[in-house]
Order: C-alpha cells, then structure tokens, then sequence
C-alpha cells in the first residue's frame, strides 16, 4: 500500500475505531440490557423501535454512503484494475 492509501484509509480506521472505543465504554458504563431496563419495561414500543434503529440504522446508513460516493464518482462497483483498463 502507498502512503497516499494510508492517509485515505486513515480516517475511516479511527472513525471506527473511536466507535468501537465508545461502545466498549458504553458496555461498562450500561450493564443492563437496553430492553430490561425500567423504562423499556414501562415503554416496549420505544424500547423495541430504539433497538432496531440501532441494529439497523446504523448499517442503512453506511450502505447509503457508500452508494452515494459510488454515485459520486460514477463507479459501478468494478474492480479498481479494470477502471484503469488492467487486466
């Protein structure tokens, strides 16, 4: 890898490893369940709408900016090496 991919990369690694860092902290700092907790217990609706934003909310958006700098850059997901006309 080149330096030049090392400072694209570098970003996106930090930006998920301050993620990981979070939820890790967030881990020890909540040690009961989301949905066990009082709250949830009184609200399951919210507590069940919380939790599938969070399982798949996340992902979605992901997925969605990822397609849009796809779009951004006109890329249909070929390989990097038959963009360049490598074979």
């Amino acid at each position: 890898m080149t330096a030049q991919t090392w400072r694209e990369l570098l970003p996106a690694w930090s930006l998920a490893l301050l993620i990981s860092a979070a939820l890790v902290w967030a881990g020890w700092h909540w040690p009961i369940p989301l949905l066990e907790q009082a709250w949830a217990q009184a609200n399951p609706g919210s507590a069940e709408a919380l939790a599938l934003a969070l399982v798949l909310g996340l992902p979605a958006v992901m997925a969605l900016l990822l397609v849009l700098r796809m779009r951004r850059h006109r890329d249909r997901g070929e390989s990097i090496d038959c963009v360049h006309g490598e074979r």
